[in-house]
């Protein structure tokens, strides 16, 4: 078919967007409500303020991605919406609202798998930069507060086919910086904040251990035969923050900081330095070494042992710089192709649903009307 325009609606969490998209490979445009400030006070997102949060912006966040592509609801050729995984409450605001849409305007509508939607982002700009030759199999790290998950992703034509080959038995990498962050009275999101305090600490002070996994993850149902599993464990590390606080009996310096900083409406990095003494900088380096040493570590021997041709970092917490630097200076010594998306691409975002829904177009992948949110969803 000719070039299409999808509406991509995107409700997984805590941000609402919706994005048009051109043939899956322009952005026209992007738009993203943030939560944030609502989610802030509780230090995480809170599921039903997210569904409130949704229906209060979703109409005005599409009304404006069109009006920002110049196009109109009638001129659009499909709509695209993530079905899963997510909160239940969140996704369902979006899909009631692109079923809706799709029925008056009588558009096909497409159900997209929101870890889909990450693989696809980094797609997305790379067809936007004209490079077009990617060499297959490609695995793909996704990365971020509510997911951590290996693919390996091969395209036959159209199609894309997805196997999982690595996931995190416990807590995602992106909630283990949100709840050390939190912790440490350091604020929400914790990630970028962790971040940007890493670089004043001592990342080799603190000696964290790598996580042990001796045994299949209970929760996988295959019958061994698919091969070997590269899974993560970052709820040890976690503890781990939790007991050197203890030991070293930081909670006084802790309180004062979360005091002190609750006082400040929007902290800037000198705030955040100012109420950090040298022990909680040199914490928050160490941690974020140990975590993104292990990302590198068990992505790297995972491309090795199947052989990768290419890799993807996405997700939320691919923003995050030490992971970005070291995988490509790591993967770049085994001659392997790291690719990124953008920072507003690495973070939940409609652009990547509508990207991926266009393969799902020209297949003629329409979504049943009676289709649900699936809050569990898997990939592949």
């Amino acid at each position: 078919m000719a070039g299409a325009y999808i509406l991509g609606i995107e409700s997984s969490c805590d941000e609402t967007a919706a994005s048009v998209v051109y043939s899956g490979e322009r952005v026209v445009s992007n738009v993203i409500f943030s939560q944030i400030a609502a989610h802030q006070p509780y230090g995480g997102v809170v599921p039903e303020l997210a569904s409130r949060e949704h229906l209060k912006a979703i109409v005005p966040v599409v009304r404006k991605a069109l009006a920002d592509a110049g196009q109109t609801y009638q001129s659009i050729d499909a709509l695209a919406v993530t079905q899963g995984p997510g909160l239940a409450g969140a996704l369902l605001v979006g899909i009631g609202y692109a079923k809706a849409l799709a029925f008056a305007l009588d558009k096909p509508l497409i159900a997209v798998n929101h870890l889909e939607g990450h693989i696809h982002a980094v797609l997305l700009e790379e067809r936007q930069k004209k490079n077009r030759e990617m060499d297959f199999p490609v695995l793909a790290l996704v990365v971020s507060g509510g997911h951590t998950h290996l693919y390996l992703a091969e395209q036959r034509e159209e199609h894309w086919s997805y196997q999982n080959i690595g996931h995190t038995r416990d807590d995602a990498a992106g909630e283990a910086f949100d709840k050390v962050a939190k912790l440490l009275a350091l604020g929400y999101p914790g990630g970028p904040i962790i971040d940007r305090l890493s670089t004043h600490g001592d990342p080799t002070a603190v000696k964290f251990p790598p996580a042990q996994l001796k045994h299949r993850d209970r929760k996988d149902k295959s019958d061994g035969t698919e091969g070997p599993r590269f899974d993560f464990s970052y709820s040890g590390i976690k503890t781990a923050v939790l007991r050197y606080v203890e030991v070293h009996d930081m909670r006084t310096s802790i309180e004062a900081r979360r005091k002190a900083l609750s006082m400040i409406a929007e902290p800037r990095l000198e705030d955040y330095l100012l109420h950090c003494d040298r022990k909680t900088l040199d914490l928050v380096a160490s941690f974020q070494r140990a975590l993104v040493s292990d990302l590198v570590m068990k992505t790297l021997a995972a491309a090795r042992a199947c052989n990768a041709a290419t890799l993807f970092v996405t997700g939320g917490v691919a923003a995050n710089n030490e992971l970005r630097q070291r995988f490509e200076q790591d993967a770049a010594m085994e001659g392997l192709p790291v690719y990124f998306p953008s920072r507003p691409l690495s973070t939940d975002n409609a652009a990547m649903i509508a990207a991926a829904a266009y393969p799902k177009l020209l297949a003629r992948e329409f979504a049943a009307m009676d289709f649900s949110a699936e809050a569990g969803m898997a990939l592949g």
